[in-house]
């Protein structure tokens, strides 16, 4: 009986990982951006970097799961300030892929680890694959604590498993996503590509608007000592 409630909780704590950030996520979205960031790298270099990115996206979620909300209340720091500083990094990177007609530069020569290395973090994993966004939901879920050790071990094994999935849903997008360019042809690439683009600027504004909305929310609230004098 025991064991079935764990099973459950299992796959309630993989559902509600899966479900929430992977949407936020978007590793099929994304794909179009991460091929025009790398352009003039070989199908090598991709391959490498889709390998890295998927790393660094699982060791990113998995940290704010774990130690996010640890992190913020280290640094004195609100999930609200995390989304409006994150909304408009990742307002600058929906608007420079936007406007960029200009080829990018190739990369540079070189083995493919060592442009993984200095790449696959920033940009191509934060902000673009793991955007704050993710990061605010992954931190919230993190931040429900388990009652006991037996529940806090259920959480983290969940947790973990519901991470991989997302992590290999992004290496696939991003491994394959030179043949799908190739199968959609230029034209049609660019449609996506700027497509994608305007819809990762709507993402920044609104992942910005939601931190300003909460620290108006904030500054309005009554504090308590005003409120106790008022009764």
């Amino acid at each position: 009986m025991l064991y079935d409630q764990d099973l459950q909780q299992l796959l309630k704590v993989i559902l509600i990982v899966v479900g929430a950030i992977l949407p936020i996520v978007n590793p099929i979205g994304s794909a179009p951006m991460f091929l025009a960031m790398t352009r003039g790298a070989d199908s090598a270099t991709r391959r490498t970097l889709a390998r890295h990115i998927a790393v660094n996206s699982f060791l990113l979620l998995m940290g704010s799961l774990i130690l996010g909300n640890f992190v913020l209340r280290l640094f004195g720091l609100s999930i609200p300030v995390v989304q409006l500083a994150g909304g408009l990094v990742l307002c600058g990177l929906g608007w420079k892929l936007l406007s960029d007609d200009a080829p990018a530069a190739p990369v540079a020569t070189g083995p493919p680890d060592m442009q993984a290395i200095t790449r696959a973090f920033y940009p191509l994993t934060l902000p673009l694959t793991v955007d704050p966004g993710a990061i605010s939901v992954a931190i919230t879920i993190g931040a429900n604590h388990a009652h006991s050790i037996e529940t806090l071990l259920v959480a983290i094994v969940g947790g973990t498993i519901g991470v991989v999935i997302i992590a290999l849903t992004v290496w696939l997008a991003y491994r394959y996503a030179e043949r799908v360019s190739m199968w959609l042809g230029h034209t049609k690439m660019m449609a996506v590509l700027r497509l994608s683009a305007f819809i990762v600027l709507c993402i920044g504004v609104q992942i910005a608007w939601n931190g300003v909305k909460a620290l108006l929310e904030e500054l309005q609230a009554p504090a308590p000592a005003a409120t106790n004098r008022g009764k």
